[in-house]
């Protein structure tokens, strides 16, 4: 048996020599090939469809079981313009010092509690004119204006199957920008100012448009070859920008806000998406009348329409950022006047409350342990701001100093903070210079009136039927 067997090998292996092996090999693996595709189209035939969490996420009636918020009209008002001129108090704040190391805010203006004037040169996403006075801002107020605009272009449209519509969005970027191109073409001056300012304001829109493009037109090839070059392809705090917005034409409703948001967060890489959609949902939480605090946090726990907190082995970051802050402001409070040591308070806290600069400088070196490489990461940014919050339990003005005295991106981050407080507060509740300074510098040098704003946007909503109007008491 064993001589027969050999005999059949040899054979088999002389038969096999008379040809090109590497004809036979290739032949083989064509072969294979094929019947692994075979058995790949049989077996997967069930999963070609999105999964389930994510068509929930797309398909989701944002009118399904709504029920208008009950608001009195002076109340939405009063909630909306603090929304607004918070923002921009915030942004304010933190114009002067965008990007400064702590150190230099320090020398330059000690503990920043109050409004600034500011030595800055304009530039596309800072301010644009030089040297501003107390009240100015830039980008981050730039674009509550800007998704103004687009929500009353929208009108009811915003509020279709499914949320708002990212390839309108899209489209209303590029069209956006094509008119900055166009009043930079029909600059007439031998005075290089007027086109250095045309520039700036394009320029300003350039890195936005070259993504919304491709997604207008739905190729999905050129928008991912965007996407990951959209400033260097670092993941930015983009859709955190104009997130508060969303919120606002979702009054306490934040599970509509967040997927709102997260469908308009087309500049948005990974988790930035999330963040986008949280910021959304916790400002619409701001807006019930009588929110709490707890309204606004619980929305990080409960409103996770995507199934983040499902991700394999990686769980969800944006929970990750929100227990950083939370143990950090819990230890930092455990501090008592016995365990302050002043030479490690490098904040100028002389004449001040001794107990709380040291519990501040203790959260300020937690968060520098936990800094992105760009301090417009959205992790970064959503941290600092969770951090101001619990720490100050809520308070405006705490939050703001807390926020751009930190440094980093601190009118983005301040921005977002007064956003949310505004409309947890409302106007009438904001520190009254700065809202003077403010409305002022925005309307009369920047061309920003945030109170037209504020009756444009409130005069939407009740068209829209986003809030029941009660009667005035």
């Amino acid at each position: 048996m064993f001589n027969k067997t050999y005999h059949n090998i040899n054979f088999l292996f002389n038969f096999i020599s008379t040809f090109d092996i590497n004809k036979i090999m290739k032949f083989l693996t064509q072969l294979f090939t094929l019947f692994c595709l075979c058995l790949f189209n049989l077996t997967c035939k069930e999963v070609t469809e999105l999964p389930s969490n994510t068509k929930k996420a797309i398909t989701t009636k944002s009118t399904e079981n709504f029920q208008p918020t009950p608001l009195s009209q002076k109340v939405l008002y009063d909630k909306v313009l603090g929304l607004l001129v918070g923002s921009a108090i915030g942004d304010a704040m933190g114009a002067p010092t965008e990007m400064w190391q702590r150190q230099n805010i320090q020398t330059e203006y000690g503990f920043v509690e109050q409004l600034d004037d500011m030595t800055r040169a304009p530039s596309p996403e800072g301010t644009w004119q030089m040297n501003l006075p107390a009240g100015g801002t830039t980008d981050d107020t730039r674009w509550k204006g800007l998704l103004t605009d687009f929500i009353l272009q929208e009108g009811s449209d915003f509020y279709q199957e499914g949320g708002s519509n990212p390839y309108h969005f899209a489209e209303f970027i590029v069209a956006t920008y094509q008119e900055k191109i166009k009043a930079l073409k029909a600059v007439d001056s031998f005075a290089p100012a007027p086109y250095e300012e045309a520039l700036m304001k394009m320029s300003w829109m350039q890195e936005w448009a070259v993504v919304a493009k491709p997604f207008s037109e739905k190729d999905l090839e050129g928008y991912a070859y965007a996407l990951n070059h959209f400033y260097g392809g670092e993941p930015t705090c983009a859709g955190m920008l104009y997130a508060p917005m969303i919120g606002l034409v979702h009054p306490n409703n934040p599970e509509t806000a967040y997927q709102s948001a997260y469908r308009l967060g087309i500049f948005d890489l990974g988790y930035a998406r999330d963040l986008t959609g949280l910021t959304a949902a916790m400002t619409a939480a701001a807006l019930k009348e009588n929110a709490t605090p707890n309204d606004i946090l619980n929305t990080l726990r409960d409103i996770d329409p995507n199934d983040f907190f499902k991700s394999r082995l990686v769980g969800r970051s944006a929970q990750r950022f929100y227990q950083d802050a939370r143990y950090a402001v819990a230890e930092a409070k455990k501090m008592t006047s016995a365990d302050i040591d002043l030479t490690k308070i490098k904040l100028p806290y002389q004449g001040k409350d001794t107990l709380y600069f040291a519990q501040m400088q203790q959260l300020f070196n937690a968060l520098d342990a936990k800094n992105q490489d760009m301090a417009f990461h959205p992790g970064e940014i959503h941290q600092i701001n969770l951090t101001a919050l619990l720490f100050t339990d809520f308070d405006f003005e705490k939050s703001l100093a807390f926020v751009t005295n930190y440094g980093r991106d601190n009118d983005t981050v301040a921005a977002i903070t007064g956003a949310i407080l505004g409309a947890l507060h409302g106007f009438d509740s904001l520190p009254k210079k700065s809202v003077e300074q403010v409305l002022s510098v925005n309307k009369s040098q920047l061309g920003i009136d945030l109170e037209k704003m504020a009756e444009q946007l409130t005069t939407f909503l009740i068209k829209q039927k986003q809030v029941e109007i009660k009667p005035t008491m």
